[in-house]
C-alpha cells in the first residue's frame, strides 16, 4: 500500500510557464490571475520573467506586473532569471524569490540558453552570489529530465548529475521538468529515486509536462517516494516555446482534484482555482484546458 504525504505544496507557473507561451493578454489580465490565485489558496506563484523581450516578448512587462498586483500575507511570488541581468531587475520588482534554469540535455541546452550545461552552470555563479548576498532564496529547474526533442531518451544519470549541480551551487529546491511531457510512470519513479540519491527526497519538485496525457500518472507513481512539491499551471496554460509539440502544462485544477481525491491537502479551494483559470482562458479568447474546469462549469 502506497504512503502519500498528507500535505502537498503547489507551486503554480501558469502566470509565467504558462501565459509565456500564449498569445499577449494584458499587463492587467495577468495581475488579475496572479491576485485570483493567490485568493484561491496558491502561496507559491510564478509570477514574472526577466529573460531579453526579444526571445519571450509575452514576459516584457514583468516589472509592471509586480509593481501592480496586491501581495498576499503568505504568498511568495517567484520570478524566472537566466543571467546576472535578470537577477539585478527582479530586485529591482521586489521579487520574493528568483529561478535559473538548466538542462540534463546537451542539444537543448544549446537550443534553449545558446550554451552547453557546463557553461549555463557557470553563468549562474555570480547570479547564486548576488542572491545570497541579497538573502534571495533560488529555485533550480532541470529540464529534459524524461527525454529531449533532440536527443530522446535522457539518461537518468545525467538528470542527476546536473540536479547536484545545481543543489550544491544552492538552490534550495530542484524542479525536476519533463520539458516535452513524453515521461511515463515506470520511467518518472526511476528518474526522480535516481536523483534522490544524490538531492534529498525533500528538495526536490515535479514538473510534468501533459502532451502525452500522462502528468497524472507520473506524479501518482511518484508520490510515495517521499516527494510533496508539484508544479503546474491553472487551466493547463502554456508549454515549451523550444519544444516542438509541447503542447501544455498539467492543469493545476486536475492536480488539486486528484490529490484531495487521495485525502492529500493543498489549502486550494477548488472551484475559487477553477474561476481563475475560465477567466484567464476567457481573456485568451478559448476554453480552459482543465478537464475538471470544464466540468464545474457545465
Amino acid at each position: 500500500m502506497a504512503v502519500y504525504p498528507n500535505k502537498v505544496s503547489i507551486f503554480e507557473v501558469g502566470a509565467r510557464d504558462g501565459l509565456q507561451n500564449e498569445k499577449p493578454v494584458t499587463t492587467k489580465d495577468k495581475i488579475v490571475l496572479i491576485e485570483d490565485l493567490a485568493a484561491a489558496g496558491l502561496t507559491r506563484i510564478e509570477a514574472a520573467s526577466f529573460v531579453s523581450p526579444k526571445w519571450v516578448p509575452q514576459m516584457a512587462d514583468s516589472a509592471d506586473v509586480l509593481a501592480g498586483i496586491a501581495r498576499h500575507e503568505g504568498v511568495t511570488y517567484s520570478a524566472l532569471t537566466p543571467n546576472l541581468k535578470g537577477l539585478e531587475l527582479a530586485l529591482d520588482a521586489n521579487s520574493d524569490e528568483v529561478a535559473i534554469f538548466g538542462a540534463a540535455s546537451e542539444s537543448f541546452s544549446q537550443k534553449n540558453i545558446n550554451c552547453s550545461i557546463a557553461e549555463s552552470i557557470e553563468r549562474f555563479a555570480p547570479v547564486m552570489e548576488l542572491a545570497k548576498a541579497k538573502n534571495v532564496p533560488v529555485r533550480g529547474y532541470v529540464s529534459c529530465t524524461l527525454g529531449c526533442p533532440y536527443e530522446g531518451e535522457i539518461a537518468v544519470s545525467e538528470v542527476a548529475r546536473v540536479s547536484e549541480l545545481l543543489y550544491k551551487m544552492g538552490c534550495y529546491e530542484i524542479s525536476l521538468g519533463d520539458t516535452i511531457g513524453v515521461g511515463t510512470p515506470h520511467k518518472a519513479r526511476k528518474m526522480v529515486e535516481a536523483v534522490a540519491e544524490v538531492v534529498p527526497i525533500d528538495k526536490l519538485a515535479l514538473h510534468f509536462h501533459d502532451t502525452y496525457g500522462q502528468a497524472l500518472a507520473n506524479i501518482l507513481a511518484c508520490l510515495d517516494t517521499g516527494v510533496s512539491v508539484i508544479d503546474s499551471s491553472v487551466a493547463g496554460l502554456g508549454g515549451c516555446p523550444y519544444a516542438k509539440g509541447a503542447s501544455g502544462n498539467l492543469a493545476t485544477e486536475d492536480l488539486v482534484y486528484m490529490l484531495h481525491g487521495l485525502g492529500i491537502e493543498t489549502g486550494i479551494d477548488l472551484n475559487k482555482l477553477a474561476t481563475a483559470g475560465n477567466k484567464i482562458s476567457q481573456a485568451l479568447g478559448r476554453g480552459s484546458g482543465s478537464k475538471v474546469a470544464r466540468a464545474l462549469s457545465e
